[in-house]
């Protein structure tokens, strides 16, 4: 049975802590990680942690406590792996339209590289040539994932150099010595069809004999992970299966071993986390019954940017009959988590829980109304642990200059 926390352990926490809160469950990461451990045990596969869905240290090091790798998007992410622990070899920066200052940080760290740009690919060419190791990006002209602000693949996206630029790439190859170690392509995220990965490798199939020095294939992530309550995420069973024969495919046409490396961060931390709410004001306007609860996009955007459901559940009132609530946050502009949703009756002062929390959230918070980010909670081995302070209001000065 998929591990869970229970609503009496989100109330005490609410109790604690306060709210609104950020709660993730250490056990429910290392359970994600023991599925992808399983689905592809008998392919030669690497995972890192796309660290852009959830950068608090301490899940930063349980995340390499389980053996884990991290995929990063900034430099900073780079250092904050590197402070969490993570040995250079088990750290990816996969850069995007960033100055060549930061990728030669991340040179001077010792980490994979991948790059997503001629105008880089030309740059790194010129420094290090022969001497350092490095992946291209490639955008494959494939439209995949969940929602458009999240496909990355497709041909009118910002991300990677597009496949049809291969003459280019080889050209400067040449030109400096490049020695490409490997092939990176990320289609989107929140892809349940697995055959869209079996495309990525369809291509990789075709570009390997331009790069002889090519060890690893990178899929990307995008793993779709269950919202609603009757979804079903990616069968990463089947897409093991499938990885497998490629990679096997691959060698026997080849000769040659090659690594498939994934960048799971969704899949690795939506399901930890829960967002707990309270409900400040029920409103009744019309027919809509609203439940406003003390919070907003500032804590919580994905369902505002990304039209994202998040189930919610009224903890506090879990038995009672359900009706339609509108539910709404406090900032001023339009705000809504959910139209309609069927909750258990609700009252001022019940807690509201989102789940699906662990990914982009927190993460994609800020101060937008001078309102404080909330706090975040880890729970491990049952016990709960302070893990981000609430902000306080000397935190909205803390970063200002005053000069009048």
């Amino acid at each position: 049975m998929s591990l869970s926390l229970s609503n009496q352990q989100l109330i005490s926490i609410a109790n604690e802590y306060g709210t609104p809160v950020y709660v993730y469950h250490a056990e429910k990461i290392t359970e994600q990680f023991n599925k992808l451990k399983s689905a592809f045990d008998k392919t030669n596969a690497r995972f890192f942690y796309a660290g852009k869905a959830l950068t608090n240290i301490n899940i930063l090091k349980h995340i390499r406590s389980v053996g884990c790798n991290i995929d990063c998007s900034s430099i900073n992410e780079v250092k904050l792996a590197v402070h969490a622990g993570f040995e250079k070899q088990n750290i990816l920066y996969t850069s995007n339209g960033i100055a060549f200052s930061e990728i030669e940080e991340a040179v001077s760290l010792g980490v994979n590289v991948n790059i997503d740009s001629l105008s880089n690919l030309e740059k790194f060419g010129k420094k290090y040539g022969h001497t350092y190791p490095v992946g291209i990006r490639l955008r494959p002209n494939i439209m995949a994932g969940g929602n458009l602000k999240i496909s990355t693949g497709h041909e009118k996206s910002k991300f990677g150099i597009p496949v049809e630029q291969l003459d280019k790439i080889l050209a400067l190859v040449k030109e400096h010595g490049l020695f490409i170690c490997g092939l990176h392509i990320h289609t989107g995220s929140e892809i349940k069809d697995v055959s869209v990965f079996m495309k990525v490798a369809d291509i990789f199939f075709d570009l390997v004999p331009n790069f002889p020095e090519v060890r690893f294939l990178d899929l990307g992530g995008g793993f779709k992970v269950p919202y609603k309550e009757d979804e079903e995420g990616t069968d990463v069973a089947l897409l093991g299966e499938k990885v497998n024969e490629v990679m096997q495919k691959l060698k026997q046409t080849y000769h040659r071993n090659f690594e498939a490396w994934f960048e799971p961060g969704k899949f690795m931390v939506s399901e930890c986390g829960y967002f707990i709410t309270q409900v400040n004001v029920m409103k009744q306007s019309g027919g809509t019954m609203f439940a406003g609860v003390n919070s907003g996009f500032n804590h919580l955007i994905r369902p505002m940017f990304y039209e994202s459901y998040h189930r919610i559940e009224n903890i506090c009132n879990p038995n009672a009959a359900k009706h339609a609530y509108t539910v709404v946050g406090n900032i001023c502009e339009t705000d809504t988590f959910a139209w309609d949703r069927q909750l258990s009756e609700v009252r001022e002062g019940d807690l509201l829980v989102f789940y699906n929390a662990g990914a982009y959230g927190f993460e994609m918070a800020s101060n937008y109304n001078a309102r404080f980010k909330p706090a975040q909670v880890l729970v491990i081995k049952g016990a709960a642990h302070l893990i981000g302070k609430r902000d306080v209001f000397e935190d909205l000065l803390r970063n200002q200059v005053e000069v009048l």
